[in-house]
Formats: structure tokens, C-alpha cells, sequence
């Protein structure tokens, strides 16, 4: 929030919160010795916002506590997820609680302002893309919806790490952010759960002549509780991510201590905190796959326990457990999930089989969010097998019967059999035998779910097609959403007062009464006290962009901005040959009129993704080369902002007139930072593919910028065989984009440095983008032609906020409520 914006903050507060709030953060002060500082401001007023958030949140356990059951009942619903994007936290606080104006008060008479303290906080390195901004944007709806749930995931200390630009290449380092502590977490120092991996399982005679399974497992660890609570903004609910560390049970070896082998002494500690170290460690090394499967089994194992502690603590009945709880899986992350309750049912509670899966399917359900087969996870039975015997054998049985059944309804059908196992017995990868964890997902789960229309749609077509003919009535679709209140009202609190100023403030509690806004598209009053703000935005992103890079970017420019995770699929590479055109055609008409155009990427690459990292150091050439030349000027520039995060986002995406979406039809499953950006303005320049559909038939096809073939049309040239130098040969305009690559015209004449890139785009071309290149040239023509329309583009910017109501994330919560974690659910 910069201090333009916050200068007219007020305060919602009741006068005994903002006395309590005040008088927490004078006592945080006080225990600072006096200090006045921005970062120990940050410290006192995060500690005296915990208080109160310490109070709503035992008041809504307690609530939670007490929900009716049965009928129309909600259950818990305890959300897994490897990761959790939380971003920034103090100014979420600060609007929820209604207490902006009395911080901004204290600071100012400590001569700080707000948005000086506000950026000393730095980002909860819990994730890092869509995947964990969605799960983060789910905790902001579970308390607004005041829906009993936790969120559970892994405490990373390092999240998956710092990117730096050296000499234009990626560089990881480890994102340190807490090295100045967690003053957001709550340290539930009862709430520990022992974790088990490797050792063996053997019979264990019971008293009354019955037998089952023990686990004896070689290492144990300790997964200590901290949460991180999420206020509702309408209530004073909060919702709960409950995150694990890990730790080892045995202490120091003493007698290789005493011996002055220290390393050794404590090798076994070392390696219990390794699992709370990063995200996604590197999967290219034995190792790293043994850790990420280590890791996923300490979430969950850790996450059940809780939950079953939690339900019995209550004197609820076990056989209701599933009832009574929801376990959802985001992605297949979490997939041991099933195996793991199933154990617990079977060997800590003793039930039986029957009766342990039943209740496991009731509170198991899955979301989906690839097409991409190599995409779904697989684990070697070999690594399962020295890891965790016991769920091996839980996935052995489930299977067996799965199989079983099937050879009933499907007799001598053994080809569907072999690829609906759980077992791949002859993977392509070296024909080693594989667990596959989506397929556990699928059978366990009561519900399975993709994340927008084409996507739960082609989800039943290709990856899950035999399954969806087993099993047809498990398979429907939720269309993500974004929580307004993080990704308008505080990214974009001028934008938002305007809008409250033309149609009042219920849209904020309900996002569908943006629909209001409609009439105001025809208003050119209206319209240009629209691009004023975006114009005030777009001087706030220029000036970081100077403070950061030292480059100079034209507020009145045209703001072309695509920032996700680096990506062959999402096809930055594209917008990369389009900006390589453009400077081509610019020096060879400077005295054209051309609209002048800032393209802004921002994107981490996975530190092995070689192609990937590729791509970024071809656009920092390319825009070395470009921003440099005087006979461009600022007709074109192309930025490359280091290190994209939430905060970072959160200037980005307000300043942004023209939004990339620009994947491969048929290969994203949603996307979320779409639905960000037209929520605040940006036109969308896409292919027909994920939630870029919806929001096409949300606001008007005529309204996006749509190109490139789809869906269907991609499958069919595929399967005639496409040739992409065939669209080279074709396309002078290309064709000669993809020389100056291949010949070293950014690069310092190094022929070498792309010609992977290159020879992988004329072979293959796998997300065909010599196919879609002409189309997407042409598009970006359409846009230049609006944009020099000024009137016009902001009729279609408010028309673009007003379609946006239905992309709530509190839409999509109340969506899984209705059909996946409400009692009647389970029919």
C-alpha cells in the first residue's frame, strides 16, 4: 500500500479493539527499550494483531466445536497442500480488523509512515505459484465464509528459493525469510505428532485372538504445530494453516559427540530439518526424489493425526469421522493421504477394512490441475518399499480389490485393468515399477474435480478417461477464483474506492454486485477517472522498476505484462519472438506511428528446468539489445522484474494494461493471475484455453483479445503430423525472428547459446508456437489499434471489472461446499 493511498485510511474498529490494539503495540515498544524503527514498527504491530487474532481464533474453534451434523451440515474440511502463497500479512491484518488508520496514527507520531513499514515485511516463502496462491486465496474464503476448515501444509524455512540475475542467467539462493523470525505464527507447543519412515511390519497377536499389522519404523520424527491465522474481513472468523516442522525424536548421538565426530553426532537431526528446508527440493538426484517423497508423507501423516486427535478430543463416535471431516487433496501432492487414514484406521484404531475405507472414501476428495501425464506424480515401488512398507501394503490391498471388482464388470478387459492399476508394472521410465498417486487419488475419493470448464472437460477425455467410465458420477468441475479482498481492495484501494463511489460497498462482501458497474462503461467521465488510476498505478511500477533496475519505462505506454512460472506450456518464449518482431519492424520503420509498448515479464524457472531458464536469459538478451538502442527509444522496452512473489504482484497486476495468457489450448488447467488482472482493468491478450474461456463468456468474447488455434484444432494437427518449419518457411516475419536468434543477434554473436531452444522450436514444437505465432502478431495489432483509442479501451477495461463477479474464490468455496464437503454430499 503506498502512502497516497493510506493517508485516508480510517478506522472500523470498536474503541475497545483499537484501546487493546493500541495498548499491544505500546508494550511491544516498551519491551524494544523505546527503538523506533520500521522494522521493529513491523514487529509491534504483528504482535499486538496476533493478540487479537488469538482471541477470534480460540472463539472459533470453540464455534467449530459445536457445528450441528448430519443433513445439511458443513463437515471440517481440512485442505492439504504442499504449498500456501500467503504473501504479506500485516496489511491483510490491518484491513480485516478495521485498525489502518490507528496504526498509521502510532507510526506518524514515531515520524514512520505505513508504506514504509508495510515493505519490511517480507513475504511467507510457503510457495510459489498458482497452485499456493490458490490455496492461499482458499483460507481468505474459509474465513469470510466462516467455513469450519484448517489448512495444512510444511513450515519451509528457505520457501523454493531467492532468484537473483546474474549476467542475465537465474541464479537460486536460499529465500531467508524468517531469519528475523515468524512474528505471524503461533507456536502450538502441545499439538506434536511422531512420523515414521522406513524399518518393517510384522504381525501383532491382539488380546482377543486377532492379528494385524505393526509398523516398526526405523526413523522417527517430530512434527511440532505452528499456525498462521486468516481473518475474515466481514466477521470475526479466522481460518487456520497449520504448518508442520520437523524434527528428529532421538537427540545427538553422545558417544560420536564425545568421540569428536560432531557431523555424525547430529547427521540424523541434520536430516530431519532438511525436510522443512525447501520447497520442491530439486527432483533431478535420488536424494531429492527421496526427501519430496518424505516430505509429502510427513504432511500428511502429520495432518491425519491431527485430525483424528481433534475428532475424537470432541467425543465424536469414529465410525462418524468421515461425516464429519473433509480431507482435500490440491493436486496429488498429498495423495498418500488415503493410505496414511487408512493405517491409522486399521492399525492404530483397530477397526476393520470395510469400515476403514468406507470412511475413508466419505472424507477423501481430489482436485486436479495438470493434463499433463508427465505431470501426475509416480513414486518407484523400490523407494516406497525402504520408505514406507506399511502404506505399500495398504496401496497392494486397495488395488487388489479395485482390480477385482473391475474383472467383475469388465471381464477379460486386462489392457484396462493394466492402466487403472495403482501399479504402472512397465512405465516408460526404465521399466521400473511405479505407484501411481493420482490413481490412488481417483479411487479413494468420493469427488474428483478439475479447475475450470475445458479442463474438467478434457480431464475425462484424455488423463482420466478410463476412470471417468468406471466411475462417471465422482467427476464434475469447480472454476477457481480469486479473493477480491487481497487482489482489489488492497492491491488496488484507489480503484476500489472509485467503484465504491459509483456503485456502493456491498461488492466488496459479495463480488457479484460488480455486475453494477456495467452502465459506467458508457460514461467517458467515468472512464477517464478509470485510466487516471491506472495511470497512478502504472508511475508506482514505473518507479520501482527504475528504483530496482535502473531502467526508465514510459508510464503513457502501452503495459504488455505477463508474470507466472517459467514455462515451455505458458509460452513466455512466444511474447519473447513477438517483442523480437516488433524491434525488427521498428528499425525498419522508425517514423511509423507506433503505439509505444513496456512489455514486463516476471517468473521463476525450477532450478533443473534448463529450457526454462533459457527462455529468461533470451529475454534479458533481448532486452538488453532493445532497451539499449537509440533508434527505439521508447517505442519498445522489455523489463525482466527479478525474484516474483505476491508483493510483487500486487504492483504489478494494478498497472497492467494488457494481461498474457497465452498457453497452448488444451494445456492449462485455469490460471488464477488472469482472472487478477481483469479484475483490475487489464485487457486479456489469450488463447482460447483454462478460465480465459469463462471469463470470454463473462464479459464478451469481444472484450479479450483471443488468438491461436484451440483445443480441437491443435489435436487434429498433431495427429496429421505438424511440421513447424513448414509456418517458418511461410512467415518471412518468423523466419526472420528466428534468425537473429540463431544467429547470435543477441547474444554477442554465440551461436551456440540458443540453439537448443531453437532447433527444439523447428523439430518439434511441442506447444506449437510457430503455429500460433502469425495469429498472435496479428492480435497484438488489434491491440495497438484500441490502445491508441483511448475512450474506447476504457469502456472495455470497466466492462472487463464488471464481468468478473462469478470469479470469486468465495463462489468456488461455496461450489465445493455444496457438492464435495457438505454432509449430503455423500448422498
Amino acid at each position: 500500500m503506498n502512502d497516497s493511498a493510506s493517508s485516508a485510511l480510517t478506522s472500523s474498529a470498536t474503541p475497545e479493539l483499537r484501546a487493546a490494539f493500541a495498548a499491544a503495540y505500546r508494550e511491544e515498544q516498551r519491551q524494544n527499550l523505546g527503538q523506533s524503527s520500521a522494522s521493529l514498527a513491523l514487529r509491534a504491530a504483528a504482535s499486538a494483531c496476533r493478540q487479537v487474532l488469538a482471541e477470534r481464533w480460540a472463539q472459533t474453534q470453540a464455534q467449530d466445536a459445536q457445528r450441528p451434523v448430519g443433513g445439511e451440515a458443513v463437515r471440517r474440511v481440512h485442505y492439504l497442500s504442499m504449498e500456501f502463497l500467503m504473501g504479506r500479512a500485516l496489511s491483510n491484518a490491518l484491513a480485516a480488523l478495521g485498525l489502518q488508520g490507528d496504526l498509521q496514527a502510532l507510526l506518524a507520531a514515531e515520524g514512520l509512515s505505513l508504506g514504509e513499514v508495510l515493505e519490511r515485511e517480507p513475504d511467507a516463502a510457503l510457495g510459489n505459484g498458482g497452485l499456493g496462491r490458490l490455496a492461499a486465496c482458499f483460507l481468505d474464503s474459509f474465513a469470510e465464509l466462516s467455513l469450519p476448515s484448517f489448512g495444512y501444509g510444511l513450515r519451509y524455512q528457505y520457501g523454493m528459493f531467492a532468484q537473483a540475475i546474474q549476467d542475465g542467467r537465474q541464479v537460486e539462493a536460499p529465500d531467508d525469510w524468517m531469519r528475523l523470525g515468524a512474528p505471524w505464527e503461533v507456536r502450538r507447543e502441545q499439538i506434536r505428532y511422531t512420523v515414521g519412515f522406513g524399518g518393517r511390519v510384522e504381525l501383532d497377536a491382539g488380546g482377543g485372538g486377532e492379528t494385524r499389522r505393526r509398523w516398526l519404523p526405523a526413523e522417527q520424527l517430530e512434527a511440532q504445530a505452528f499456525d498462521f491465522i486468516v481473518p475474515a474481513h466481514h466477521s470475526e472468523r479466522v481460518s487456520t494453516l497449520r504448518q508442520w516442522q520437523a524434527s528428529a525424536v532421538a537427540p545427538i548421538d553422545f558417544k560420536a559427540f564425545c568421540q569428536g565426530d560432531y557431523a555424525a553426532a547430529a547427521r540424523h537431526r541434520v536430516a530431519a530439518d532438511a525436510l522443512n528446508w525447501v520447497l520442491y527440493p530439486d527432483d533431478s538426484s535420488e536424494a531429492g526424489r527421496e526427501l519430496r517423497l518424505k516430505q509429502e508423507a510427513f504432511l500428511v501423516s502429520a495432518s491425519l493425526q491431527d485430525l483424528l486427535a481433534r475428532h475424537l478430543a470432541e467425543g465424536a463416535p469414529l465410525h462418524e469421522l468421515g461425516r464429519r471431516n473433509a480431507i482435500h487433496l490440491n493436486d496429488t501432492h498429498p495423495a498418500l493421504a488415503p493410505a496414511e487414514l487408512m493405517r491409522l484406521l486399521l492399525d492404530e484404531q483397530g477397526l476393520g477394512w470395510d469400515e476403514a475405507w468406507a470412511i475413508t472414501r466419505q472424507a477423501v476428495s481430489y482436485t486436479n490441475h495438470t493434463l499433463m501425464p508427465e505431470a501426475l506424480e509416480t513414486w518407484p515401488v523400490r523407494m516406497f518399499e525402504a520408505l514406507l512398507p506399511r502404506h505399500l501394503e495398504i496401496i497392494y490391498e486397495i488395488n487388489h480389490r479395485f482390480l477385482s471388482e473391475l474383472r467383475q464388470r469388465f471381464p477379460g478387459d486386462e489392457a484396462l485393468l493394466a492402466r487403472v492399476s495403482l501399479i504402472d508394472e512397465g512405465s516408460p521410465f526404465g521399466g521400473e515399477r511405479r505407484v501411481r498417486m493420482a490413481a490412488l487419488s481417483i479411487v479413494a475419493s468420493h469427488r474428483v474435480n478439475g479447475v475450470a470448464a475445458l479442463h474438467s472437460e478434457l480431464m475425462v477425455q484424455t488423463i482420466f478417461a478410463d476412470y471417468a467410465a468406471i466411475f462417471p458420477e465422482r467427476f464434475h468441475n469447480v472454476t477457481n477464483g480469486v479473493t477480491p479482498r487481497r487482489w482489489l481492495q488492497q492491491a488496488n484501494p484507489a480503484l476500489s474506492s472509485l467503484i465504491d463511489g459509483r456503485i456502493g460497498t456491498a461488492w466488496r462482501q459479495d463480488l457479484a454486485g460488480l455486475a453494477q458497474l456495467k452502465p459506467a462503461a458508457d460514461d467517458a467521465e467515468f472512464g477517464r477517472q478509470f485510466m487516471a488510476v491506472k495511470r497512478a498505478n502504472k508511475q508506482r511500477l514505473a518507479e520501482r522498476v527504475r528504483a530496482e533496475l535502473g531502467l526508465v519505462i514510459n508510464p503513457d505506454s502501452l503495459f504488455d505484462v505477463q508474470i507466472k512460472r517459467i514455462h515451455e506450456y505458458k509460452r513466455q518464449l512466444l511474447n519473447i519472438l513477438h517483442v523480437i518482431a516488433r524491434y525488427q519492424a521498428i528499425i525498419a520503420n522508425p517514423q511509423a506511428n507506433w503505439t509505444p509498448r513496456t512489455v514486463l515479464i516476471a517468473g521463476k524457472a525450477a532450478s533443473a528446468y534448463v529450457a526454462a531458464k533459457s527462455i529468461i536469459q533470451l529475454a534479458h538478451d533481448v532486452g538488453r539489445v532493445v532497451n539499449s538502442d537509440p533508434r527505439v527509444g521508447d517505442k519498445l522496452k522489455l523489463v525482466f522484474l527479478p525474484n516474483y512473489g505476491v508483493s510483487v504482484a500486487e504492483t504489478i497486476i494494478p498497472a497492467a494494461d494488457l494481461s498474457e495468457q497465452t498457453s497452448t489450448a488444451g494445456t492449462e488447467a485455469s490460471g488464477t493471475g488472469n482472472m487478477k488482472f481483469a479484475l483490475n482493468g487489464a485487457l486479456t491478450i489469450g488463447t482460447w484455453d483454462g478460465a480465459n474461456i469463462e471469463m470470454a463468456e463473462a464479459f464478451g468474447p469481444e472484450n479479450m483479445f483471443c488468438f491461436g488455434l484451440r483445443t480441437e484444432a491443435v489435436a487434429q494437427m498433431k495427429a496429421l503430423g505438424y511440421d513447424p518449419r513448414l509456418f517458418v518457411e511461410e512467415n518471412r516475419q518468423l523466419a526472420q525472428v528466428m534468425e537473429a536468434i540463431s544467429s547470435g543477434a543477441f547474444s554477442g554473436g554465440d551461436r551456440e547459446r540458443y540453439r537448443a531452444l531453437v532447433d527444439s522450436l523447428l523439430g518439434r514444437d511441442v506447444y506449437m508456437l510457430m503455429a500460433d505465432f502469425k495469429d498472435y502478431v496479428a492480435t497484438q495489432a488489434r491491440v495497438d489499434a484500441l490502445f491508441a483509442q483511448p475512450e474506447a479501451w476504457a469502456r472495455q477495461a470497466v466492462l472487463n471489472v464488471a464481468g468478473m463477479g462469478w470469479f470469486s474464490a468465495d463462489r468456488t468455496i461455496t461450489e465445493y461446499v455444496d457438492r464435495v464437503w457438505s454432509v449430503k454430499s455423500l448422498g
